[in-house]
């Protein structure tokens, strides 16, 4: 799938984290957690080093909640890691994350010191959302689409939280090159690479073959199926016959039935569903380096 991935303003982003690095006591990143793998940026583990980490599954609401878990799982396994699941329906657990973050740094004396905490994660995520439930009021604006989030005030580089915490905002960033070509379409899938740059036809079969493989009831049950389709194709053609997708002569429009299981998906309309499991990016990771590692012609 060919995607416009890599804005050439995230490189200045990229490089501004770098250099203000230093100053940071604990990360904070920001994933969907429907998609943790795929929205996790390789680039944080290698900016924050050493530094303990707080990973949101942000949009649980979203997610399978059992894959969630199993997801946090997994991602504490990690030295200096720990995992939240979060949602906009639940803000408690935001408003407990100063409490996490002083466990995290027990050493640190926040009576003397801010505890300087940066804030990471790819577009449309959810950062800003959070940002400003942690704050108490809107420090940045919140859009549907990628990229579209702005400080409110240009000078305020840092927000200051209650507890001797200061929060660094950083702008979404993604990655040069995704090893994972799987996981280019669940981030276009779920919303973070702008629409411009993306086929919807190309991603909606991508995911009506993955909701036909993990979850078939759900889809018979929402389009009203006798039973469920055996490939993603045939699934988008019985949404478009249900949902008056036609063109001249009776022709289904792909394209508008593609929109809407989309549309469906991201809303949460077909219900709370994950695009990937720990085992199943072993999987994927375990191909990926088997091509990597075979021979070149002769």
């Amino acid at each position: 799938m060919a995607v416009q991935w890599y804005p050439g303003h995230m490189n200045k982003a990229r490089r501004i984290i770098k250099e203000t690095m230093s100053d940071v006591d604990l990360v904070i990143e920001v994933m969907d957690a429907r998609i943790p793998f795929s929205s996790e940026n390789p680039m944080v583990a290698e900016l924050r080093q050493h530094r303990p980490c707080i990973k949101i599954l942000n949009k649980s609401d979203l997610a399978d909640p059992a894959i969630t878990k199993r997801w946090m799982q997994h991602l504490e396994k990690e030295q200096g890691v720990k995992a939240q699941a979060l949602s906009v329906q639940d803000k408690s657990k935001t408003k407990n994350l100063p409490d996490l973050c002083r466990k995290l740094l027990p050493n640190r004396d926040s009576a003397v010191k801010y505890i300087r905490i940066m804030i990471m994660g790819i577009p449309n995520v959810g950062k800003s959302t959070l940002i400003n439930t942690l704050a108490g009021k809107v420090i940045a604006k919140v859009g549907d689409e990628p990229a579209v989030t702005k400080v409110v005030s240009s000078s305020q580089q840092r927000i200051i939280l209650e507890g001797g915490i200061a929060l660094s905002d950083t702008p979404g960033i993604l990655w040069p090159k995704i090893e994972n070509e799987n996981s280019s379409y669940r981030l276009a899938i779920t919303g973070a690479i702008k629409n411009t740059a993306i086929d919807f036809e190309d991603i909606a079969i991508f995911a009506a073959d993955y909701l036909i493989d993990a979850y078939a009831e759900r889809v018979v049950e929402r389009y009203k199926l006798k039973q469920c389709p055996a490939a993603g194709i045939n699934l988008l053609e019985e949404i478009g016959r249900r949902r008056g997708c036609l063109r001249a002569g009776g022709i289904i429009d792909i394209q508008r039935a593609s929109e809407i299981l989309i549309h469906e998906i991201r809303s949460g309309t077909l219900g709370r569903l994950s695009f990937e499991t720990p085992e199943m990016i072993a999987d994927e990771t375990a191909a990926i380096d088997t091509v990597e590692e075979e021979p070149g012609d002769s």
